[in-house]
């Protein structure tokens, strides 16, 4: 039933990871475009972008994590860092919440969402 969820600082990570193994793909291409330095100038160069985007989320997901809530699952008693009000465990991928009014509540990530009060 957990393993359908993934924590949210994995995602962003996957994400980053992600983009390094696309520049690094898109810079490649521009090695089959040797006859006209032009297109292959421009493979590289957004290949390139990629890499330093992929570095500036890995960055940003790094600052973030260091001011995460630590809790220990209950499911694996590991350590795990949680973002917002749900979350799921990093190793073991079970729902996790430490607000009391969403305890029992089905998990949805659509209660991390600000609502307008009014």
């Amino acid at each position: 039933m957990g393993s359908k969820y993934s924590s949210k600082i994995n995602k962003i990570r996957t994400f980053a990871l992600s983009l390094v193994f696309a520049g690094l793909f898109i810079s490649y291409l521009g090695v089959f475009f040797r006859k006209s330095p032009l297109i292959m100038s421009l493979f590289i160069i957004v290949g390139f972008l990629a890499v330093i985007a992929s570095t500036v989320v890995y960055f940003w997901i790094g600052m973030l994590s260091t001011k995460t809530i630590q809790v220990v699952c209950p499911e694996c008693e590991r350590t795990t860092k949680m973002l917002g009000r749900v979350d799921a465990c990093m190793y073991c991928k079970q729902p996790l919440t430490l607000d009391r009014d969403l305890e029992g509540k089905e998990f949805d990530e659509k209660y991390n969402r600000k609502q307008k009060r009014g």
